[in-house]
């Protein structure tokens, strides 16, 4: 292998010990990445350029399969880790063939030759010398002399040469500097072809890997000098674009108009040749022939998002209409005498709605309970429980299900929305992601590899599920399950694509109730008449006026911190516990940003700031801190969104400087290793999107002009129906009025107009509202304007909206006949 690689392509050029090298022999691997190439090395100097006072080094950087006792050729440079001191980062690396009798033996007895023991290793040395592995490269024969079996042999025969795709891969992905995390994603799809695919279309990593942005592949193609209008390019450009405007948005399509500005704006940022409207409307054409986009009228998708769209409502429409025969259908009689029993029972006494609620959801096939804070949702689902069970003559005692699945499902987006159900019925609730075995990375074409398990589920806090979640939970669901929907429709939007809940109910295509008494204002609680006030559009009356549950600080963004600390020393004062208080703030950066009042906050709860602690992307963390969870790990049972408290730091032998951070997660100990910290991060403060599913008995809300372009009705609902029992409102008054008067803009989504087509069932919404067709996009014209005898002019060079408009090229030539039964295959990976 050539020693000489290329420098990394992103790697800054005013570095002056960029050059630097160092030859050694591997003596431990201090880490190992379980999901990257990231590895910590300590080598032994051989030979070195730096002036290094040691005879040892670390090493860090992306590296294939490394082998103790081996000898490594290192470059890059020595960087001073704020807490690790100075390390040699390396940007690329090749392998040094073994040329002693201990890196041979250690190298030909390690993983890479299954069944060869360092017995056998031996004996190789003994035979052919410590060159054995020059010697076998050159020639196989040689193993002939070598007292060994023949399958051992061609162990190492077959092996010798097996790992230098990937070394040579991670090599070429280093000098391209993609990080160890996104080099491992590149090799997961491509393996040894990875180079080769880059080489040829590095726009391709686009379409097949997350996190890779078309810039980043725009700078590598034009440093292999492919030029600006390439096919390759275009397609490339125009799927980005379609991707980050539906998913910075939430919708599940764009328009030709904005689809125009952005991917123009992508293409041409180079200052080259501009792109043609003739190449634009070809690369949309195959896109479309290739089933990764679709277009509907002025409607742009990405084939996966649309075909998660066309799924849902097939699904939907499965399980209403294909029920399993022999299933009971109870009356309304039977139904209303359960009732009454559980009624009796549990000492409860519901109204007409909730009883009419509870009858619909149990007659049902599928069933939306919505309804705001207060309205008593919980009390139903405890109810609909209760009486199916006991309708269905099934026990709720767990002992009785040992072998066999529980009849009763209950899930919920988030952990502490499924522990709320958990302790709000007493039987037991999961995420949705661990129902499904999701781990967040699924790609677009995945099924759930078995159907849900049991008669009856019903999902709680159902405004977070997005399309993609939804869809798959639906494909999960067996016809003769019942299913139960429950949430409020007027709380903030899934973080995902699209508006499942809120479209579900619009449809009109499946039975619902609303809820609209309000339980809780009886009990004194003004919070929830604060919360009905604001989705009606107005502050109540006495907003800026305390009352016992919850009070208003005047104050501007500069004092905001400051009040902050304060009200949170008074409340850890009255032995308010640290999970008790939640700040909730809308934006992270300034300086009434989450992540500057997390600082804030953190000394206010530290009981042991001098203590044990790490750095991690400017945030020091310590023992006692409240962090959250930001992605799925069902491995550990532990979900986005999930709050707990570091409760413990490990440090290597004889070392001081910790390398795993042990989490407590409601009595559900994690333990991070150092390449998993990007997992968790300071949750004394955190936005109110991750406070969804959640509630607090004490809410802090800071609200500013400086969050003016966040400032909506939804995030000013969402947040004050978090607190169960105070909320201390902070800020400007006119900023929480400009939230009331603010409504969301509602998400471009095709569901509704879907799920009436597939349903059918008649009602105002769905009479109004046409179904979603398929659209002949056969061009009327295919060039440009005629002149007066008839002959067309020139093609028009550029797709710009006045071209659309004066319908001179149809950008959707060649779509006509396209049908969702034809968008089974998308990319590799989607957001779920």
């Amino acid at each position: 292998m050539n020693v000489d690689q290329p420098m990394g392509l992103f790697e800054p050029q005013d570095n002056l010990n960029q050059n630097m090298y160092v030859d050694g022999r591997l003596k431990a691997i201090f880490f190992s990445s379980n999901d990257s190439f990231y590895k910590v090395l300590l080598i032994e100097i051989a030979n070195t350029n730096l002036s290094w006072p040691d005879s040892e080094i670390v090493v860090t950087g992306s590296f294939g399969d490394v082998v103790e006792e081996n000898s490594y050729h290192f470059v890059g440079k020595v960087i001073d880790h704020p807490r690790y001191g100075k390390q040699f980062q390396a940007s690329n690396y090749t392998s040094l063939i073994a040329t002693t009798k201990e890196g041979v033996v250690k190298y030909l007895s390690s993983d890479r030759f299954p069944g060869i023991g360092q017995a056998t290793a031996k004996r190789v040395v003994e035979v052919l010398g410590d060159d054995a592995i020059q010697r076998i490269s050159a020639d196989r024969r040689v193993l002939e002399r070598v007292p060994i079996t023949q399958k051992q042999r061609n162990a190492i025969s077959e092996n010798l040469d097996v790992n230098d795709d990937l070394e040579k891969v991670i090599v070429g992905l280093n000098s391209y500097g993609f990080s160890s995390k996104v080099a491992s994603a590149i090799y997961e799809k491509y393996h040894g072809d990875a180079l080769k695919i880059i080489a040829k279309n590095p726009y391709q990593l686009v379409e097949d890997i997350r996190g890779i942005s078309f810039k980043r592949a725009d700078a590598i193609a034009l440093k292999l000098g492919i030029t600006a209008t390439s096919t390759e390019r275009v397609r490339a450009g125009l799927l980005y674009a379609i991707q980050e405007l539906c998913f910075e948005n939430g919708d599940t399509y764009t328009t030709t108009a904005d689809l125009l500005k952005m991917a123009g704006s992508l293409l041409d940022n180079n200052g080259t040749v501009p792109v043609s409207g003739q190449k634009l409307g070809e690369s949309l054409i195959a896109l479309a022939k290739e089933h990764k986009i679709v277009g509907e009228d002025d409607r742009i998708y990405l084939g996966y998002v649309y075909n998660a769209e066309v799924q849902i409502a097939e699904h939907l429409n499965r399980v209403i209409k294909n029920k399993d025969d022999g299933e009971t259908d109870f009356s309304d009689d039977a139904i209303k005498k359960q009732i009454q029993i559980v009624e009796n029972k549990f000492g409860i006494n519901y109204d007409q709605s909730q009883r009419t609620a509870i009858l619909k959801a149990i007659k049902s096939p599928v069933f939306i309970l919505t309804g705001g804070p207060g309205t008593g949702k919980t009390t139903i689902i405890n109810g609909i429980v209760n009486t199916y069970a006991r309708l269905h003559e099934y026990s709720l005692d767990l002992n009785e299900y040992k072998d066999k699945p529980f009849p009763i499902v209950l899930a919920a987006p988030t952990g502490r929305a499924a522990k709320h159900m958990a302790d709000s019925t007493g039987l037991p609730a999961s995420t949705i992601h661990r129902l499904l075995g999701l781990n967040g990375q699924e790609s677009a074409d995945y099924t759930s590899p078995k159907d849900i398990e049991g008669s009856l589920l019903i999902i709680d806090e159902m405004s977070m599920v997005d399309t993609f979640l939804f869809k798959l939970l639906m494909r999960a669901v067996p016809n003769h399950m019942q299913v139960v929907f429950v949430g409020d429709q007027d709380q903030l939007p899934s973080v995902g694509p699209g508006q499942v809940f809120h479209d579900l109910l619009v449809s009109k295509q499946l039975p619902a109730m609303h809820l609209n008494n309000i339980y809780r204002q009886e009990k004194g609680s003004s919070i929830v008449q604060l919360a009905h006030d604001i989705h009606a559009g107005r502050l109540s009356d006495n907003f800026d006026q305390n009352q016992s549950d919850r009070s208003f600080i005047a104050c501007n963004e500069a004092q905001l911190p400051s009040v902050i600390e304060q009200v949170a020393k008074r409340a850890k004062e009255k032995d308010f516990g640290l999970m008790d208080v939640q700040v909730l703030a809308p934006m992270y950066r300034g300086t009434a940003g989450i992540d500057h009042l997390n600082n804030v906050l953190q000394n206010v709860w530290q009981v042991n700031p001098e203590g044990k602690s790490v750095t991690i992307k400017d945030h020091t963390y310590r023992i006692g801190d409240k962090v959250l969870q930001l992605v799925n790990n069902p491995e550990q049972n532990v979900f986005n969104g999930d709050l707990g408290i570091i409760v413990g730091m490990q440090a290597p032998k004889n070392q001081t400087v910790p390398t795993k951070i042990i989490i407590d997660f409601d009595e559900t100990e994690v333990t991070y290793e150092k390449n998993e910290w990007v997992q968790f991060t300071l949750a004394y403060c955190t936005s109110i999107h991750k406070a969804q599913g959640s509630e607090f008995p004490m809410v802090i809300l800071p609200i500013v002009h400086q969050y003016s372009r966040m400032l909506q009705r939804n995030l000013l609902y969402t947040a004050v129906t978090r607190a169960s029992d105070f909320l201390i409102m902070l800020g400007e008054k006119q900023a929480f009025e400009q939230c009331v008067r603010s409504l969301s803009v509602n998400r471009k989504t095709s569901l509704v107009a879907r799920l009436v087509a597939a349903i059918g069932i008649s009602s105002e919404t769905s009479s109004a509202v046409s179904p979603v067709a398929e659209v002949d996009m056969t061009p009327a014209v295919q060039g440009g304007d005629s002149t007066d005898d008839g002959q067309p002019n020139e093609l028009p060079k550029r797709l710009t909206e006045e071209v659309i408009a004066r319908e001179l090229i149809d950008p959707m030539i060649g779509m006509a006949g396209v049908t969702p039964a034809q968008f089974e295959q998308g990319p590799q990976s989607v957001s779920n």
